[in-house]
């Protein structure tokens, strides 16, 4: 009987004196086992169980506690403390030392002091503070990044001298790039706003083990907000709103999460709407007239004029302006501990899109174009996403993807002294199945292979229309007429399939491998029906690609301050759609399609290099690389049917086409800092330079922006934040500029000599400029903050290097945050 008595009062007593707290992922809100807690001298310790929870009782009041886990940041805690987060404690995968977290190398997460290649990561709290209109300005912020945009509603990212299809673009583990994306410039970096976004990594240079074709300049991938669980079943509201002055911007973004034990869900509606944009009136670069808009075309959203319109303010640029609105929407629902399931729903469009550098094309001295617009471009993806984690010799965790997406685009133009109005409709249906999974082989040695196919289906549709004019108005359509397709008009399909395999290892306490291998087939279908406009020699074609790309990269720490990176690797590109069958008008050239492309190679070898100071708390790193580019694809002249003309649109041109060229090489280096400098002081900075020329005719190679880079300084107390930043562009002279592929926009740079007869004495290439911008934000309390912006501050003006729209000029910018 006494026995039992003892019994009965230990089970009572126990859990009176014993004291337990959970740890939590920060990220999903999911309790984390096997985490190591131990006092400062390691005389105390104990570990988490499979639901997070581990025993404290055993340490003192005042003692401090660390957390350790292999997967996430240490984390340390005074124990008398605890009771004010309800002896919970949440663990980020995201390092406060600069060995920040990345998931987009090897598609596990993985700290960048075991990764060779050149990264760059942009957190939440990175976005909050550089608040971008659009997630191309976002991009414009990252070191090594150059964007360029064809008109204010676009921005086509740079990444080591390559843009468009050669820079892959990925959301939330899905390829955006399909088969219509095109060689030149490429505005579909815009259709994920960058409110939506919890954080960005970019991976520089060839990182097609990975993610196969496509990624030749490197990876961006946007990572969307992802919900999380809670035991107290909680619902978080949030409102951000911003007004900028610069083109009377106002974006609102609403975001609702629902925190359940079992689900969570989260909604968020962001919606920009921006107003024509004022570019900045400071000529410090001496050309009075550059850029200004005399005249205008007041033909967009249904209006009709058959003259231009005179512009009472040039600095004005009428037919910049457009609204967008992008939609998310996730479900997070573990089914069993070692299984989780996410279910992925985007949507983003936009208004029409005027297309800035053509409605300023001018012809005989006259503006050309009375209308030339973009149609609301449409990006709808559902994607379910399962998460594993058996834990099994071949299989610790892996992750399948499952995807669609429908994207939609057209393009709508008439010229002056035309009633013909021509429509180009394009839709792409992409359907795609990726698998990841990784397999710890022993202590630090990591196995990584996976598989990935993509189906894409292109439909090109095209026709005419005649305006019917009653009264100086538009009423209706007289007529239709026919039209050239921009792609085959019998459609097309792109297939894309692969397989691949990486390895990881610490060869040493100071050293680490990564190695991989890919193997990936591509096949390409098209079929051209109507043969009024062009016929080619084979209107029904399939082209099939095999490709092995491999990575090598090593990475040496000699002691706690010094890193010490070297890649070597090789991809490629294969011919999509737009490469092979595209049709398309440029200043009087005329693209046709070459159904002979082949792939293009690239062969990269880059070293890198950090220096940390301050106990890791600062680093300064530098990249250098070399990229060889073997029958690298070029638009030049071509003929068709023995034919070097051709008639477009009513007007004869020169034909173009994409070909093989044989080899030509990219190479520079970029340099950068970031740290803390005392205590509530940190500061960063970059320079990037990039050359690239062919090996061929030792011409400049297009896309190779001029040296470039940004430098700041932030001041964080415990309500206040604040800083400046520094951006320059230096000179790139008219020399090197290709001229005859055309895709650098050098007659969008400040003409010199009017008269010359060629266009490299005409036109004086990209001015050098500089500007700075001022920023702060004041946290009120734990619900509201405000934010406040100054960029361009001295009002000058500029051009990004290629791009058809003056950037903005001094612009201020409010915000208020709230979170509910």
């Amino acid at each position: 009987m006494k026995q039992v008595i003892v019994v009965l009062f230990l089970i009572i007593i126990t859990p009176i004196f014993s004291q337990t707290l959970t740890v939590i992922d920060a990220e999903t809100g999911k309790p984390i086992d096997a985490v190591a807690v131990f006092n400062k001298e390691k005389t105390k310790s104990s570990i988490s169980n499979e639901d997070g929870v581990l025993n404290i009782s055993n340490f003192s009041t005042n003692e401090i506690l660390v957390f350790s886990h292999v997967a996430y940041a240490e984390y340390q805690v005074k124990k008398a403390t605890l009771k004010l987060n309800n002896y919970q404690v949440y663990l980020s995968k995201e390092s406060e030392q600069l060995d920040e977290v990345v998931l987009s190398v090897f598609k596990n997460s993985e700290k960048t002091n075991r990764i060779a290649e050149q990264i760059a990561v942009i957190t939440s709290k990175d976005i909050a503070k550089v608040s971008p209109q659009t997630s191309a300005d976002l991009l414009a912020n990252v070191p090594g990044i150059k964007v360029q945009k064809s008109q204010f509603g676009g921005g086509s990212p740079v990444l080591r001298g390559m843009e468009s299809n050669r820079v892959l673009l990925v959301v939330d583990g899905v390829r955006m790039n399909n088969a219509i994306y095109r060689k030149g410039h490429l505005q579909n970096a815009i259709t994920v706003s960058p409110n939506l976004l919890d954080r960005t990594e970019v991976v520089f240079g060839p990182s097609s083990v990975i993610y196969g074709s496509d990624a030749l300049g490197g990876v961006i991938h946007y990572y969307t907000k992802t919900p999380k669980l809670s035991d107290k079943n909680q619902v978080k509201n949030s409102l951000f709103s911003r007004y900028s002055t610069v083109n009377h911007e106002t974006t609102n973004t609403i975001s609702t999460e629902l925190q359940f034990k079992n689900w969570a869900s989260f909604t968020s509606v962001s919606h920009s709407n921006f107003d024509d944009l004022t570019m900045g009136k400071n000529r410090s670069h001496g050309f009075e007239d550059w850029g200004k808009v005399p005249f205008y075309s007041d033909n967009l959203n249904g209006n009709y004029n058959e003259n231009p319109i005179a512009n009472t303010n040039q600095n004005l640029q009428k037919n910049t302006g457009y609204n967008q609105t992008d939609i998310l929407q996730k479900f997070y629902v573990p089914l069993s501990k070692k299984t989780d399931l996410k279910l992925n729903l985007q949507y983003s469009t936009s208004s029409d899109v005027p297309r800035f550098d053509k409605l300023m094309e001018l012809k005989s001295g006259n503006l050309k174009f009375a209308e030339w617009y973009y149609g609301p471009q449409q990006r709808l993806l559902i994607s379910p996403q399962l998460e594993i984690n058996p834990n099994k010799k071949w299989l610790n965790k892996g992750v399948f993807t499952l995807a669609y997406q429908n994207i939609k685009e057209s393009r709508i133009l008439r010229k002056f002294g035309s009633l013909d109005r021509s429509y180009r409709e394009e839709t792409v249906n992409v359907y795609s199945f990726n698998g990841d999974f990784t397999v710890p082989l022993a202590k630090q040695r990591n196995l990584g292979y996976g598989f990935e196919v993509a189906y894409n289906d292109v439909g090109s549709n095209s026709y005419g229309k005649t305006l019917n004019i009653v009264n100086g108005e538009i009423n209706g359509f007289n007529g239709y007429f026919g039209v050239q397709s921009r792609y085959a008009d019998g459609g097309s399909s792109y297939l894309s399939s692969a397989l691949y395999i990486d390895y990881r290892q610490d060869v040493t306490s100071k050293s680490t491998l990564n190695t991989g291998i890919r193997l990936t087939n591509t096949n390409l279908t098209a079929k051209w029906v109507d043969e009024q406009f062009i016929k080619l020699p084979d209107n029904d074609i399939s082209v099939n690609n095999t490709a092995l790309t491999a990575t090598i990269g090593y990475v040496y720490k000699p002691s706690k301050t010094w890193q010490l990176n070297t890649v070597i690797s090789s991809g490629f590109r294969s011919p999509n759609i737009d490469d092979v069958g595209k049709v398309r008008e440029k200043s009087g050239k005329i693209t046709v399609p070459n159904i002979n492309l082949k792939p293009e190679h690239a062969y990269n070898a880059e070293i890198g290099v950090q220096k940390y100071f301050n106990n890791r708390k600062f680093r300064i790193g530098a990249n250098v690389y070399y990229t060889l580019l073997r029958n690298y694809i070029y638009r030049e002249a071509f003929q068709l049917n023995g034919k070097s003309t051709i008639q477009f649109d009513g007007e004869d041109g020169d034909i173009v086409a994409n070909v093989n060229k044989g080899n030509a090489y990219i190479t520079g280096f970029t340099v950068s800092y970031q740290g803390k400098l005392h205590n509530n002081w940190k500061t960063s900075g970059f320079i990037t330079y990039t050359k690239g020329e062919s090996y061929d005719f030792n011409e400049p190679m297009s896309s190779i922006p001029p040296l470039f880079g940004n430098f700041e300084i932030n001041y964080t107390n415990k309500k206040f934040e604040g800083g400046a930043n520094l951006r320059f562009n230096a000179k790139k002279d008219i020399k090197d500029y290709n001229i005859n592929e055309g895709i650098d926009n050098h007659n969008q740079t400040p003409i010199i000599n009017a008269s010359a007869q060629e266009d490299i004495d005409k036109y004086y290439g990209t001015p050098s400029w500089m500007t700075i911008g001022l920023y702060g934000k004041y946290t009120l309390n734990s619900i509201a903050s405000i934010q406040a912006s100054i960029s361009n501050l001295f009002d000058e003006h500029y051009k990004e290097f290629a791009s058809g729209v003056s950037s903005p000029g001094r612009n201020l910018s409010i915000a208020l945050q709230l979170n509910l």
